[in-house]
C-alpha cells in the first residue's frame, strides 16, 4: 500500500513554487527537522512513538506533522485507526537538484579543468 502525499508537479508551475515555499518554511524549524530525522531512521512511526522523544506536547507534535504533511515532506498511511508517518524524500531531492547540485557541478568542472591544465603544463616541462 502506497502512503498518501507523493505528488509530482511541473517545476515551472505556480503550484510547484508554492509547495517549495512550504518545504523551505517547514525545514526552517528545528523540531520539524528533528521529526524528519527520526522518520528517516525509523519509517512508519505513529504520533505516540514520535511524541516519546520530543520535549513538547502531543498537540504541538501533531501540528508540526500536519505542516510537514502539507509541505509534502511526510506521507501518511492509515493502519486501522492508527496514522503512520513516513518521510517523503522527493521534495528534499528537488531542493538538492534545483538549489545545490547546479552550484556544486560548476565547482567540480572547474577543479577538473584545473587538474587537466596542471597535468598539461607538467607534460610541457
Amino acid at each position: 500500500m502506497q502512503p498518501n502525499g507523493c505528488i509530482i508537479i511541473c517545476t515551472h508551475s505556480a503550484a510547484y513554487v508554492e509547495i517549495m515555499d512550504l518545504v523551505f518554511k517547514a525545514l526552517a524549524d528545528t523540531s520539524r527537522r528533528q521529526l524528519l530525522d527520526r522518520l528517516f531512521g525509523e519509517p512508519g512511526q505513529s504520533l505516540s512513538s514520535l511524541c516519546a522523544g520530543m520535549a513538547m506536547r502531543r498537540q504541538s507534535v501533531s501540528k508540526h506533522l500536519d505542516l510537514l504533511e502539507n509541505a509534502g515532506l511526510v506521507a501518511v498511511l492509515w493502519r486501522g485507526r492508527e496514522k503512520l508517518y513516513y518521510l517523503n524524500p522527493v521534495p528534499i531531492a528537488d531542493i538538492s537538484e534545483r538549489w545545490i547540485d547546479k552550484f556544486s557541478q560548476s565547482k567540480t568542472q572547474a577543479l577538473s579543468q584545473l587538474k587537466q591544465a596542471l597535468e598539461d603544463s607538467q607534460g610541457e616541462s
